[in-house]
């Protein structure tokens, strides 16, 4: 059965259209920088909110209105709901999926039960991507919402709970390899703390540690080669998340010899929460070689929580691509939309509006990078702030020819430092403006 039968594939009808189930700015196959939109941008449907999403809040229970059955039920519930979700994404013209392990498939009462649960489902799918050609950009392992984490999975005092957080990831690698996914994430959903009292910081991290050591060699051993992902926030659920922002989780890769293995996947609200930009972020990871990834949305200005909203600021996603493609571009991940409508949006047909707001904004976004990079005003102002580095003294320095004597005598001769440029913030500001509108 049809989830969306009056629903035609969401085309490319340009700037001037009015029609609210069409593109005004995303043409997969317009070609900027030597790339076409869609492979610039990769753009990505997660389960957990679109599929999976009742529209619940702290204060009341969902209200969504779905084609399909959004509480656990049986697997057959699952596979009729993994098609209507097939479907709603080839209309859409995304190119991905994403998904959590028990987002796809319900949690049996052994474990056993559950990875039969998923294989059923994970065979359908495999079936539904050879017939739409839609890929899973990468999978990951819900280690967050059974009772069993309560204190945590890789980070629990309770090494049961470590050990079963251990098998069902290797179950999640193994369907994420099955399908074809092009990376795998981990986020820490609950590893971290809510008391320093009752928690052994040090013995945690060594635990998380340990833990992605090992999905690190079982990926060497079942030939996974798709691209590890950890996905920094600093809180929610847990006060302090040890996966906080991505400084925190560039050093603990560094401290725990996991570079090499895993790279970033950023998302513009955990930012927030971080009391970061986006464009930090991304700039931060992209200046270390870790930017792998990122989870489009975005967060209200007045609350202070993770709303998970639709991204519709150009400013933002001005920014966010312009970060991306000063590192070159996606080489694995994508722009995965991890944002779910709005409780009082539960008609089924805010799912279509939500996303084809949050995919033009990004290709708007993506046209705005590409003229700045084309004009080449802002590169060129950034050469001149920095122009003292480029010859004299400060190419000295970053050659390595200086130390702190040969610097002493080389101020003591001169007496006084050449003046200082204006930072000129606000014509830079006006000058990204002048691409927008």
């Amino acid at each position: 059965m049809a989830a969306f039968p009056e629903i035609e594939k969401i085309r490319f009808e340009g700037p001037d259209s009015t029609n609210p189930l069409a593109f005004r700015h995303y043409d997969a196959d317009a070609v900027i920088e030597g790339r076409t939109m869609k492979e610039h941008l990769r753009f990505s449907v997660v389960y957990w909110h679109t599929f999976r999403g009742a529209g619940a809040d702290p204060f009341g229970p969902g209200c969504a209105e779905r084609p399909w059955k959004l509480e656990d039920g049986t697997v057959e519930d699952a596979i009729n709901r993994a098609k209507m979700a097939f479907e709603f994404i080839e209309k859409l013209g995304a190119p991905y999926y994403a998904f959590h392990d028990r987002d796809v498939a319900p949690e049996g009462e052994t474990l056993r039960e559950s990875n039969a649960n998923l294989d059923a489902v994970v065979k359908v799918f495999r079936e539904l991507q050879d017939e739409t050609g839609i890929k899973l950009l990468w999978g990951t392992a819900n280690l967050f919402s059974n009772k069993r984490y309560a204190h945590g999975a890789a980070t629990s005092p309770n090494a049961d709970a470590f050990s079963y957080a251990a098998a069902q990831v290797k179950k999640a690698m193994e369907v994420t390899k099955e399908l074809g996914g092009e990376g795998y994430t981990f986020w820490g959903g609950r590893e971290g703390y809510q008391n320093l009292w009752n928690t052994d910081m040090k013995r945690e991290l060594d635990h998380l540690a340990q833990f992605l050591h090992m999905a690190v060699d079982y990926a060497k051993e079942i030939g996974f080669t798709g691209q590890f992902y950890i996905e920094p926030k600093p809180k929610e659920p847990t006060k302090h998340q040890y996966d906080s922002d991505a400084a925190a989780c560039m050093n603990f890769l560094r401290a725990y010899d996991l570079e090499d293995h895993l790279k970033l996947n950023l998302e513009t609200n955990h930012a927030t929460l971080a009391g970061h930009t986006m464009m930090h972020e991304m700039d931060a990871a992209g200046g270390q070689g870790m930017l792998g990834s990122i989870d489009a949305n975005t967060g209200d200005e007045l609350l202070g929580w993770d709303t998970d909203q639709f991204p519709t600021s150009v400013y933002l996603t001005a920014q966010c691509m312009l970060m991306l493609m000063k590192y070159g571009g996606f080489k694995t991940g994508g722009v995965n939309f991890d944002a779910k409508v709005r409780r009082e949006s539960f008609e089924a047909m805010d799912l279509f509006h939500a996303h084809i707001g949050g995919m033009d904004a990004f290709a708007a976004g993506l046209k705005i990078a590409a003229a700045i990079r084309a004009d080449g005003e802002l590169a060129r102002l950034l050469t001149e702030r920095y122009s003292t580095w480029d010859n004299g003294v400060g190419a000295g320095i970053e050659k390595g020819e200086h130390d702190f004597k040969t610097l002493e005598t080389y101020m003591l001769d001169k007496g006084e430092i050449d003046p200082n440029i204006s930072g000129r913030q606000e014509m830079l500001e006006n000058l990204i403006n002048r691409y927008i509108y």
